[in-house]
């Protein structure tokens, strides 16, 4: 027991540093990917119902793509496809510039088209349970397009979308693990490294799924709360 605390410690004899830094890593990632991938997954949902076949095709094709490849596929595309031929761009204009993209960066976009390309489909059906008189009635005293989707329909579509917004999140926040493997120290990084060093493979493991349990729990009481708070602006049935 007392070996035990001296490992999970904070000091230069534990790995309570290192284990607290891999879970901010992974916290910050997840909320940096967040917004991104709700701003893409609306803006996606827009598309796929828009009079525009184009849009309507091109916002299908994306969500087919991100959807059906695996996320550590995806993240390996971003990570070493991009800076590939981001390197290639650059060499032509700028002979012998080297570029490499960040870790957290391609972290960050990677699980941000996944995400985006599953939210759209959850805002897809948000939109789709609102009826199409809202739309009419804010016409109707004068609202513009912008004014009817801010004031009448975006409070409804948010209230709707929410539960699978918030199963999205837990979701993104378990694919986070995924970064690791492109070198960025987050809570598995940081436990895999604590355990080969200390050969407590199952203490180390351990700690990492109590702190992802942590997380998701903390996040389902965030969810609840916004939950309950837009849920008051919801008419009496």
């Amino acid at each position: 027991m007392e070996r035990t605390l001296t490992l999970l410690s904070f000091g230069a004899e534990g790995w309570g540093d290192e284990i607290a830094a891999g879970v901010l890593v992974t916290v910050s990632l997840a909320l940096a990917t967040l917004p991104l991938g709700l701003a893409a997954g609306f803006m996606i949902a827009l598309a796929k119902q828009s009079e525009e076949r184009s849009l309507r095709l091109a916002a299908n094709v994306y969500t087919t793509i991100f959807r059906g490849l695996p996320e550590l596929l995806t993240l390996f595309l971003v990570f070493y496809g991009v800076q590939l031929g981001v390197q290639r761009v650059v060499a032509l204009f700028s002979p012998g510039t080297s570029i490499e993209i960040n870790a957290f960066v391609a972290g960050m976009v990677a699980l941000g088209v996944v995400f985006s390309s599953y939210a759209s489909e959850v805002f897809l059906s948000a939109f789709r349970a609102i009826p199409r008189g809202q739309y009419e009635g804010g016409y109707a005293i004068g609202l513009s397009n912008w004014q009817t989707m801010r004031l009448v329909v975006l409070p409804q579509l948010v209230r709707i979308a929410l539960p699978g917004l918030s199963n999205l999140w837990l979701i993104l926040l378990k694919d986070t693990a995924l970064v690791s493997v492109i070198g960025l120290s987050d809570i598995i990084r940081q436990a895999g490294i604590a355990a080969r060093v200390t050969k407590e493979a199952f203490l180390f493991f351990g700690i990492a799924c109590v702190l992802y349990l942590v997380l998701a729990i903390i996040s389902s009481i965030a969810f609840g709360a916004i939950e309950r708070w837009t849920g008051r602006s919801e008419p009496a049935r």
